[in-house]
């Protein structure tokens, strides 16, 4: 790992580390193995991080060697690994890599690694879990199996919602929408210039979740949600969840979603929503980093909305997307890849992420550590956490059973395209839901 050893990066930050520690976790000598393999996914943080990062631990543990696979196809990689009983030792899979760690849950093949945030922070006497952003670590996501015990890792805690450019608001003078009733009647304005309300990622209709299962929770309730997340009859047709299926059906009968956006993949309704042809796309604070030398409308200036709800009053859920990281129960070396994920959550580190990914890392103090390292948009699309009402969310579902014959994401999304072309009503999207929970019942049941 040498593509920053030649600035002194590593060297540097490094000593830093060492100079702030003041303990022995940096001895090389208490690990018996001192190489580490990691895979991790390149997707909109891209790679400088990880080459940083990974120097730095090295040079603050001499002796320890790091072998990092990184790819944006990186699950194609390491799926015949793990098969043939070469697991690595660090997991970093997100994006389309993210179903070789839902086959490993479903398989309980994550090591708990509980004990690394009940344990101290690197050079601090607070354990590593009370740094951490609240809610997730004890999310479906962190915690997947309800036992309280933790298996992944946040790498960050993102807020995802309605992207939209801060600019062309001001310039109309409009109001960002809070209930679904309102988003239609900006829709009518837009409609009078020619700009579309709503586009999506059409081939990957998964990222409709950042908007509609917040949108569902607030319609349903937690307890309602809950349902819906167990999978329990009747708990989207016979709800409120149903009101929110017909919104987006509305989107599309009524004439306010972009033309041809089925049709289109993430970057591509990224950047038509980037030349103002849509007021609102779902996405998280990645947007930026993933579409940073795309062009864009004048003045363009990312900002970012909670959800929507059916009345002014319900509660705002603002879902956080997590870029997770993990152990293998299969991995060769557990105890340094442990102690490569605390390494990860100390100050240097988070500065790290701050300055080669613009992003911020899961610490409570990350986003104003960061400040002046990050854009002003993506500091601007943090403060959403900060606006009145909103409750952040970590959306998951229960684990299915091992085997499971029903692809959850696919399930619940790809509907929306059908309904988009007028195939399928929100009715249709809500028994073929049903029908999945169904399966997943019968095969939960079965294992018992």
């Amino acid at each position: 790992m040498n593509k920053w050893m030649k600035s002194g990066l590593g060297a540097a930050l490094a000593v830093a580390m060492l100079a702030g520690s003041g303990n022995a976790a940096f001895a090389a000598e208490d690990f018996e193995n001192k190489e580490l393999s990691i895979a991790v996914f390149e997707g909109g943080f891209g790679s400088d991080y990880w080459y940083s990062v990974v120097d730095a631990f090295e040079q603050a543990y001499p002796g320890v060697k790091v072998d990092m696979q990184i790819s944006p196809t990186i699950a194609d990689t390491i799926r015949p690994q793990i098969a043939a009983g070469n697991t690595p030792d660090f997991l970093v899979l997100n994006g389309t890599s993210y179903s070789v760690i839902s086959q490993l849950i479903t398989e309980h093949g994550l090591m708990d690694i509980t004990d690394v945030f009940e344990g101290n922070a690197i050079g601090s006497e607070e354990a590593l879990k009370d740094q951490i952003v609240g809610g997730l670590l004890t999310s479906g996501t962190c915690s997947p199996y309800g036992d309280g015990k933790i298996y992944q890792a946040p790498l960050n805690g993102a807020p995802t919602g309605l992207i939209y450019d801060k600019n062309l608001f001001e310039k109309n003078g409009w109001e960002v929408p809070v209930t679904w009733d309102q988003f239609f009647e900006l829709g009518d304005k837009a409609k009078e210039q020619g700009i579309a309300l709503f586009t999506y990622q059409g081939i990957y209709p998964n990222y409709l979740a950042n908007i509609l299962l917040p949108s569902i929770e607030s319609a349903v309730g937690e307890e309602g949600f809950k349902k819906i997340t167990s999978y329990q009859e009747g708990s989207v047709k016979d709800s409120a969840a149903l009101d929110v299926l017909k919104d987006f059906e509305k989107i599309a009968k009524d004439g306010y979603m972009l033309d041809g956006t089925v049709a289109l993949n993430h970057t591509q309704a990224q950047q038509e929503q980037l030349m103002d042809k849509a007021l609102f796309i779902p996405c998280g604070t990645w947007i930026e980093s993933e579409m940073a030398d795309a062009p864009r409308a004048d003045g363009y200036e990312f900002a970012m909305a909670p959800s929507l709800v059916q009345k002014e009053g319900d509660t705002r859920y603002l879902a956080v997307a997590m870029e997770t990281m993990s152990i293998p129960q299969a991995a060769k070396n557990p105890e340094l890849a442990k102690e490569f994920l605390r390494f990860l959550y100390t100050d240097d580190s988070v500065k790290l992420f701050g300055e080669k990914a613009n992003a911020v890392l899961a610490t409570k103090t990350a986003t104003e550590m960061v400040k002046d390292s990050i854009s002003e948009s993506m500091y601007n699309m943090y403060q959403v956490f900060n606006e009145d009402g909103v409750v952040a969310v970590v959306p998951a579902f229960d684990t299915q059973a091992q085997g499971s014959k029903i692809d959850l994401t696919s399930e619940l999304w790809n509907p929306a395209g059908d309904v988009v072309n007028g195939n399928m009503t929100a009715e249709d999207w809500a028994d073929s839901i049903e029908n999945a929970f169904a399966q997943i019942r019968s095969e939960l049941d079965a294992a018992k």
